[in-house]
């Protein structure tokens, strides 16, 4: 059974941030010390880095969660917390990392080394001598580290070639990658042999390029029919594309072929039909493949490569021209700039994020909600008077009481905000 994973979904915690302290100065024969809590370490940030020992995911074939620590809280004398050691987690090159929950794309560790921050640890919270001011000299007030981030993430392996081999099951691709590389893929006479794709270096003169042996396509392949997506997700690096048509009696049509595999590019997506292309006809010492080539030759007005891997002719040709085309093809990004930019959000001055949200459970019962205002709620020490009363005049302050008193909230109802429950008072 075959060690190559090319997907697999993780999940990652970041550490939370230390917590600040609320401390005074003690020292005998000095009065009025004053305050000497100091802040908290920031938790462990979780980090993807590429790695070219590694070229599968099979270690994150089960479902992994990758843990942050937290950072260490502050101390009295003004000590500070100490910071978390991130995480730094290797993958393969060629990598790409999502959001599983919409998709977002995070990063493309598309080289030896290097990294993407996947989940941000949380600051340190500051201790209570940064609350001292000339009206508030012995501050009884701290905040909490912030909270680490929490996501699941998909990654995929997408094989870094500069040359793709495409075609239906059986038409010659293992075959030609045996014969014009050092590689060794399975090869035999019926469909799907290539269950994973194969990587092969062929050389000439001094220059080199790196040759995939990519599954065979059927149509429907790019909704995940066959093999398809499996082996569409590793073309979309290649800068060159060679598409074997197989011109044996098949009993199919070798036009019909030829369209088949254009039509699952095309509806992939990733411009890959925009990229230069090579026509191969492979197996031209069958009987009868003479005659199905020059058929072929009517209707795509194109150059097309003949070869036989198996007889050795026609490949130097091929070889030659991957190299003249790969001269003058550049790198193709995953992304264009117009597809990453559909991912970012951006906020006018008239649609800014709101700070919080409340929803009206039951008539007596309110649930405060949203990111900003719960993560100021978790960063605040409510152990104390002060503390608490630093909450309060922050809910006061962004409209929380204002937007209760217009949903009808009465003195005695109740208020949530993520765990903290208190009663509304008009």
């Amino acid at each position: 059974m075959s060690l190559f994973v090319d997907r697999a979904i993780v999940e990652v915690r970041s550490g939370k941030g230390g917590d600040g302290m609320i401390a005074f100065h003690r020292e005998k024969y000095v009065s009025h010390g004053g305050p000497s809590g100091g802040n908290g370490g920031r938790g462990a940030s979780i980090y993807f880095r590429a790695n070219k020992t590694i070229n599968t995911l099979y270690n994150f074939r089960h479902s992994k969660t990758f843990i942050g620590e937290d950072g260490e809280n502050g101390g009295p004398e003004n000590r500070y917390g100490k910071a978390a050691k991130d995480v730094i987690v290797d993958v393969p090159i060629g990598t790409v990392v999502y959001l599983e929950e919409d998709n977002e794309f995070l990063g493309d560790l598309n080289e030896d080394g290097k990294m993407i921050c996947v989940a941000k640890g949380g600051r340190g919270g500051r201790g209570n001598t940064c609350f001292k001011s000339s009206v508030n000299k012995a501050p009884k007030v701290a905040e909490n580290g912030a909270p680490g981030e929490t996501k699941r993430l998909v990654l995929e392996l997408k094989l870094l070639a500069d040359v793709g081999f495409v075609g239906l099951p059986s038409v010659g691709k293992s075959t030609l990658l045996s014969v014009i590389s050092a590689a060794r893929p399975e090869i035999a006479d019926y469909p799907f042999t290539t269950l994973v794709p194969n990587l092969g270096v062929v050389v000439h003169g001094n220059d080199s390029f790196v040759a995939a042996d990519l599954p065979g396509l059927i149509a429907g392949a790019h909704l995940g029919k066959g093999l398809g997506l499996q082996f569409l997700r590793h073309i979309q690096r290649c800068r060159v594309i060679v598409h074997l048509i197989d011109m044996s009696d098949t009993g199919r049509d070798p036009y019909e072929d030829y369209k088949t595999i254009n039509k699952e590019l095309k509806e992939y997506g990733f411009g890959l039909l925009k990229r230069p292309m090579i026509l191969v006809a492979t197996k031209m010492d069958e009987e009868g493949s003479k005659e199905r080539l020059a058929s072929l030759r009517k209707k795509v007005k194109k150059e097309i490569i003949e070869i036989s891997a198996l007889g050795g002719w026609g490949v130097d040709k091929l070889i030659d021209k991957c190299f003249e085309t790969l001269k003058t093809t550049p790198m193709f990004p995953l992304y264009t700039e117009d597809e990453e930019e559909e991912t970012i959000k951006v906020y006018t001055l008239g649609e800014e994020e709101k700070e919080f949200e409340i929803t009206k459970v039951k008539s007596d019962y309110f649930v405060i909600s949203g990111d900003r205002i719960e993560k100021y709620y978790q960063m605040c020490n409510i152990s104390t008077d002060e503390g608490m009363l630093k909450l309060i005049s922050h809910l006061r302050r962004v409209g929380v009481d204002d937007e209760l008193e217009r949903m009808g909230a009465k003195d005695g109802d109740t208020v949530q905000l993520d765990d903290f429950i208190f009663e509304y008072v008009e």
